[in-house]
């Protein structure tokens, strides 16, 4: 008998973990279900338009993992269930307008329309060497924005005084009231799709951006040079004006770092061009008006320009943070011709290119 009272009690304590077991299961079991749930809802109840871009042959790993980085879903794990458990593993490659108040579900359906890709968007591009009144032109002709409110953007001391605390190839050193556009130098060139609805502040944010991505990559290059960051910007900017081609960017670096390495005048008249800004025509111009009264004209005043003179691609960012060596002191454009730059060591050889090439 008391055997089996033993072999009951055991199986009652066998019973109860069991049912605990089952219960902890349960529990997990709903505890994942309302993880799932609310993974998949929408990040924000507030409507919020967002650009999102998915590129040929990305993957849907790749994409989830950037749709939570970027804010637009709330978890890439549980979207990854979603997907095995909905069939819902098809997107298309494009530039797409998402919502943040969408749920996982409806992101997911609307990345799978092909139609639905630069939907409300305005793809631009900005080539390298433009000027940021003419980057404000071509960005007020596709979306909502004026080109009057970019350029007072640009030249607001106190949205800029916010980039600078934003950015960290930006300082006070563009907060000079002498400035065209205080932003100039740092608009970097690129092709970009705007919601056409953008304001001001997300266009121009979005240029910075690009920016940064550059002054990340050289930053160490950056912190090494001679020259402060924007030195660096203001150089780049008169190299890329200077030189129709890559290869000559490093050479004319380096004539320009070996001028001012002697305190020469670097006597450039791209910083003509941009000192007489509207009422520049044509690059033959600049060879005319050398006397022109500006702190841009480097005929007038030693060192670089007062601030940079257009906005600089990579190429010209990397040369001016890499000159290549040489012994030249001058160099110039066939502007009449194919805009071959050639360079002299003295100033009789530099005369002698200038009777050739410019004097006509």
């Amino acid at each position: 008998m008391k055997k089996l009272k033993e072999q009951i009690m055991s199986m009652k304590r066998i019973y109860l973990v069991l049912a605990g077991a089952v219960i902890v299961l349960l529990i997990a079991c709903i505890t994942i279900v309302l993880l799932y749930q609310n993974a998949l809802r929408p990040v924000s109840s507030k409507s919020k338009e967002v650009q999102f871009e998915i590129k040929e042959a990305e993957t849907m790993d790749s994409v989830l993992t950037r749709l939570e980085e970027e804010g637009i879903i709330k978890s890439a794990a549980f979207a990854k269930w979603y997907v095995k458990f909905h069939d819902a593993g098809h997107i298309k490659a494009g530039t797409f307008v998402l919502d943040t108040s969408w749920d996982t579900a409806e992101v997911l359906a609307y990345l799978n329309d092909a139609n639905a890709a630069l939907a409300k968007q305005a793809t631009i591009t900005l080539p390298e060497g433009i000027w940021a009144k003419e980057i404000a032109a071509k960005i007020s002709e596709e979306t909502s924005v004026s080109k009057e409110e970019l350029l007072a953007l640009w030249n607001d001391e106190t949205f800029l005084k916010k980039m600078i605390e934003q950015y960290d190839f930006l300082d006070e050193s563009i907060l000079n009231d002498a400035y065209r556009v205080k932003l100039e130098g740092y608009l970097y060139p690129e092709t970009y799709s705007f919601l056409k609805e953008s304001s001001a502040e997300e266009i121009t944010v979005r240029l910075l951006d690009e920016f940064d991505k550059i002054y990340q990559e050289y930053r160490k290059d950056f912190e090494k040079s001679s020259l402060s960051t924007h030195e660096i910007v203001i150089l780049a900017s008169m190299i890329q004006f200077e030189a129709s081609k890559a290869e000559d960017m490093y050479l004319v670096s380096g004539v320009f770092y070996n001028r001012l390495g002697i305190d020469m005048p670097l006597q450039s008249s791209v910083t003509v061009c941009y000192a007489l800004y509207d009422d520049f025509a044509h690059a033959s111009d600049c060879e005319t008006n050398a006397d022109i009264d500006s702190p841009y004209n480097t005929y007038q005043h030693n060192g670089l320009p007062i601030g940079p003179i257009l906005n600089p691609g990579k190429v010209a960012i990397d040369a001016a943070l890499h000159p290549q060596e040489s012994d030249y002191l001058y160099f110039i454009a066939d502007i009449y011709g194919d805009g071959t730059v050639y360079y002299a060591k003295t100033f009789e050889e530099h005369s002698a290119l200038v009777a050739k090439y410019l004097n006509q």
